[in-house]
């Protein structure tokens, strides 16, 4: 009997020791953030890999000194905030926040982090992480664009850790969004970059050469591998923290790949032949026919998401070391009067989008019908008013041959840079060059690669720019750095110490009080008056809005494009394949 009395007690120890094993598993599964995620063969064999495109590689991995737009896609892939603006309601998301408290007069917010993150190396994510991002972006080594943004009434925010999930963040002054300031700004790893910002080089960190596995973050996915000018290669976060509705691990995708294609006619063969899942460029209204014919034939897919908030915008170097000292004929407000007269914008809706675009006037149209205002000046066409305006800008046709000649006898003449290879930029400066030759203005058309274009508007090295512009929110708030005359995005004269002009002064005023109003109707109030100014001074021009479609192959699933860019790529967690 003794025998069986020990088996029974040798079986009923090994159960529970079983059973503490089940229950140690468990607890993991439910403490961490990628417990129970299962490999890719047990995701169902074959690893789900996607295909896109992009016409340019970025000049960097660091959004904090990054502008141009592959910088932020790879941002929208691999990092994350601590809220989000979903771009398709436009609503507000916590999103590394778990959630915050904030007071009644609106300068405090307590904030409470998710627990359990961790960084795409593993290193845990912390408050500290939150108060390292904000003094990198406001430190003026970094020389960030978004200080500008993140400042309000030209005071940075003030941030106090009290413990590793939770700090609150101060406001200077009232400020309507709130927390929606903080859109778009990713929380860098202070245990990656902080020695950069101590040694005043955080500027350049996260260069092309910088090994991939440096570049961590709390998005989606981490770059696993640069192939410059061929491909960018993205794995999964292994230690994502987000679920779909059914309890899910996210991403859905194993892998995401960026082909570089600088071709435009070489994405669209490669999309309808099947060798990549989407693109990146806009379609162009040329395209939207063989991809239409492309789509009832079920070997694509193609959506109408609406009219851009975004477009192509001509403007001038109005900075004080441009050509002729700053005092050229362009920084003239009649000039720029005088060319947005002088262009046929139906006409340039027609031949440019063929048809798939609108007449636009200023930097907000009605597809934004939170800011938009129809009470806003628009300028007729008008050849007559184009060449009085000129004549009052002291530019004539002194001798009859249809070419205008300055004070001095030069020809009225001026050169646009275009991004290379953009069928949109390209045949929509030439349309501009040949409106104005007929009120008597010569224009000369150049394109360049994206870096080199960005690299003379950096240097001030320009006359004009015919660019596409892409405004970060449809808030005004969230665009200080373009309408404040000190910001690094206003464009014709970035990062003015002080006002050049007494209409800038008057922008700046009027955008520092509207942020500062939590009165919605005072908002719209005084953000109207500064669209009227911009109207009447014209630094920036914009003449059409074209409509958006979204391609992709068919076994793309997961999509909800919007009208922003990236349509597609904002939300890249959710996408997968059949």
């Amino acid at each position: 009997m003794a025998a069986p009395r020990r088996r029974t007690a040798i079986l009923l120890a090994l159960a529970i020791v079983i059973a503490l094993v089940a229950l140690t598993l468990l607890a993991a599964r439910l403490v961490r953030p990628d417990a129970g995620r299962a490999p890719s063969a047990e995701r169902g064999g074959t690893p789900r890999a996607l295909v896109a495109t992009l016409r340019t590689e970025p000049a960097t991995f660091n959004r904090y000194s990054g502008l141009a737009y592959p910088t932020l896609l790879v941002t929208y892939l691999t990092q994350a905030g601590l809220v989000r603006v979903n771009r398709l309601t436009d609503q507000l998301e916590p999103w590394l926040a778990e959630g915050w408290d904030a007071s009644a007069d609106g300068l405090r917010y307590d904030i409470r982090l998710r627990e359990g993150l961790r960084f795409s190396d593993g290193a845990p994510f912390t408050a500290a992480d939150v108060e390292f991002s904000l003094a990198a972006v406001y430190d003026p080594r970094t020389a960030s664009p978004f200080a500008d943004t993140l400042r309000v009434n030209g005071k940075p925010l003030i941030v106090e850790v009290r413990s590793p999930s939770t700090l609150t963040i101060r406001f200077p002054a009232p400020y309507g969004p709130g927390l929606r300031l903080l859109d778009g700004l990713p929380i860098y790893p202070k245990h990656r970059l902080g020695k950069f910002l101590e040694d005043g080089t955080l500027a350049k960190a996260w260069g092309p050469t910088t090994p991939v596995g440096e570049i961590v973050g709390l998005g989606p996915f981490r770059l696993e591998r640069y192939e410059p000018g061929e491909r960018l290669t993205f794995g999964r976060h292994p230690y994502y923290w987000r679920r779909d509705e059914n309890g899910q691990p996210l991403p859905r995708l194993d892998r995401f790949t960026l082909e570089i294609v600088p071709d435009q006619n070489a994405e669209l063969l490669r999309l309808q032949a099947g060798q990549t899942d989407l693109m990146q460029s806009d379609i162009r209204a040329e395209d939207y026919a063989p991809l239409k014919r492309a789509a009832d034939k079920g070997r694509i897919r193609l959506l109408d998401v609406g009219a851009s908030l975004d477009t192509h915008v001509l403007w001038f170097n109005l900075t004080p070391s441009a050509s002729h000292g700053g005092r050229g004929w362009w920084v003239k407000d009649d000039f720029r009067r005088a060319i947005s007269h002088a262009v046929d914008r139906q006409r340039l809706a027609e031949t440019i989008y063929l048809g798939a675009a609108k007449p636009a006037w200023g930097m907000v149209g009605p597809v934004n019908r939170t800011w938009h205002s129809e009470s806003v000046p628009r300028a007729a066409f008008d050849r007559a008013e184009a060449k009085k305006l000129l004549t009052k800008a002291g530019l004539t046709d002194r001798d009859g041959d249809g070419v205008l000649q300055d004070a001095s006898g030069a020809p009225v003449r001026f050169t646009i840079l275009v991004q290379k290879g953009v069928t949109e930029a390209e045949k929509g400066a030439a349309f501009l060059r040949d409106e104005l030759a007929k009120v008597g203005i010569g224009v000369d058309v150049a394109a360049l690669e994206l870096s080199a274009v960005i690299g003379r508007w950096q240097k001030s090295d320009y006359d004009a720019m015919f660019h596409y512009m892409m405004m970060t929110d449809t808030d005004p708030a969230g665009n200080m750095d373009w309408w404040l005359s000190s910001g690094s995005s206003h464009m014709w004269n970035p990062g003015q110490a002080r006002p050049a002009t007494d209409w800038e002064a008057r922008i700046d005023d009027l955008m520092r009080r509207q942020v500062a109003s939590t009165d919605l109707s005072e908002r719209r109030r005084l953000f109207t008056e500064v669209q009227t100014i911009f109207a009447d001074h014209s630094p920036a021009l914009v003449f059409a809005v074209p409509h958006v479609y979204v391609a992709t192959s068919t076994r793309v699933t997961g999509i909800t494009p919007v009208v922003q860019r990236p349509q597609i790529l904002w939300n890249p967690e959710a996408l997968s394949i059949r």
